[in-house]
């Protein structure tokens, strides 16, 4: 890695990463807060009435598809009543099963018609936004009356066309992928903490306020 055309050494470089995600993260702060917790009041309000979050993603955000429905299902930082998630990352069988005799594209979509029932939430994670398999789901979701909370990066992709005005689009105004999904941890741990908060509280009218 160089600046202004020097070499930096593994120390600086490493120091370094650490200056850009905090960076982003502060960029971030500026503008996201109030989708968090659009997003989270739209998940909070599933729960409460007894409906699921489905998640997914793929790669790096196949894990954090993982994470956040660990938090939900076991606890985050508060111990509370576990709470009804499914990441559809994690099923071997399932998602190679309709792989190979379907398609790649629709390893998640299928999963969502099987699964979702009106008035669950997907939380659908992309940092390019371009993920065929992301967009399937989320077209998919439409069609059984399934709210999308998108994690997305740069512009949003293709995915970001599909949602609906009640959808919520959680988008990180950046383009290196690592800092996109640096920034998506932090953004589903907001998540995870207001859902905490909120399975505690016997109100089911969350607001920005």
């Amino acid at each position: 890695m160089l600046i202004n055309d020097t070499p930096l050494t593994a120390l600086e470089h490493v120091t370094q990463l650490f200056h850009d995600s905090i960076a982003a993260k502060q960029r971030a702060s500026l503008v996201l807060p109030a989708q968090v917790v659009r997003a989270a009041n739209i998940m909070s309000l599933c729960l409460a009435n007894g409906g699921k979050i489905l998640s997914c993603g793929n790669g790096g955000s196949a894990g954090d598809a993982q994470h956040f429905a660990a938090e939900l299902v076991n606890r985050f930082e508060v111990e509370r009543r576990g709470l009804a998630a499914i990441a559809l990352t994690t099923d071997s069988s399932t998602l190679t099963s309709i792989a190979n005799d379907r398609s790649y594209e629709q390893i998640f979509s299928r999963q969502v018609e099987a699964l979702a029932n009106r008035g669950d939430v997907l939380l659908a994670i992309t940092t390019s936004g371009n993920s065929a398999n992301i967009e399937m789901a989320i077209t998919c979701a439409a069609m059984l009356d399934v709210s999308v909370v998108l994690l997305s990066g740069h512009d949003g992709g293709r995915a970001a066309a599909l949602l609906n005005t009640n959808d919520v689009e959680i988008r990180v105004l950046e383009t290196s992928t690592a800092r996109i999904q640096e920034v998506h941890i932090l953004l589903i741990h907001g998540l995870c903490a207001l859902l905490d908060k909120w399975a505690l509280t016997s109100h089911n009218d969350q607001t920005i306020d």
